[in-house]
């Protein structure tokens, strides 16, 4: 998910795709850990799309 896309999102929207993407990383961790997955670059794009939801919404809870 890009910044231009989060930036159009609401609190709420960007809570529930917070959580979401979460427990999607959860699951690619835990997939990876088992049997490697095709293509491990996933996890750091999830990674990162988390980290962009949080700042975002840490930043509009601040203003």
């Amino acid at each position: 998910m890009k910044q231009s896309e989060i930036k159009k999102l609401t609190i709420a929207e960007l809570q529930e795709k917070l959580g979401e993407y979460k427990k999607s990383y959860a699951d690619l961790k835990m997939a990876h850990a088992i049997q490697p997955i095709e293509k491990p670059i996933q996890l750091r794009q999830v990674r990162r799309t988390v980290a962009r939801l949080a700042c975002e919404l840490t930043k509009r809870e601040l203003q």
